[in-house]
């Protein structure tokens, strides 16, 4: 079995590592823990450092957000080989647009699912917003299984 999991450093995505990492994978079972940071220049157009001019700026920003997502792959890694060291894991760190470059990833890797952590965005903010986990759900070409955090209620009645 080969299993995308996608994560972003989000509570969500946190659950989605317990829950994989909590399943009775079959043996032989390869995981790719894929991060996506978008460029941090495109997120916020305009963000320049007061006072200062564009210099090492743009470079420096695009490195600590390489260099925050390569750290999380591999928390993650550590964290699914704590509770199963016989899964063969991967990693990767790419930048660009998450829906795209998840299911880029998932293609390339030929997954035969998507693990992803829930947003927890409402409809109408998912309607405003778009979805990375909405989007994978319907455009995958593979199983999707998009992990929802619970809160303490549910958690109380069980």
């Amino acid at each position: 079995m080969k299993i995308v999991l996608a994560i972003d450093g989000s509570d969500f995505s946190k659950v989605a590592i317990d829950e994989l990492a909590a399943l009775p994978l079959p043996a032989g079972t390869e995981v790719c823990i894929v991060n996506v940071f978008e460029n941090p220049m495109l997120a916020a157009p305009g963000a320049l450092p007061l006072g200062g001019t564009l210099g090492n700026y743009y470079e420096e920003t695009i490195s600590n957000a390489k260099k925050s997502a390569e750290d999380l792959v591999n928390d993650a890694s550590k964290s699914l080989r704590n509770n199963n060291n016989a899964l063969s894991i991967t990693t990767a760190v790419v930048n660009g647009l998450p829906k795209s470059a998840i299911l880029e990833k998932a293609e390339a890797f030929d997954a035969d699912l998507i693990v992803v952590g829930s947003q927890g965005h409402g409809a109408f903010s998912r309607f405003l917003l778009g979805s990375v986990s909405q989007s994978l759900a319907t455009h995958a070409d593979c199983s999707v299984m998009i992990v929802r955090k619970r809160d303490s209620k549910e958690k109380n009645k069980q």
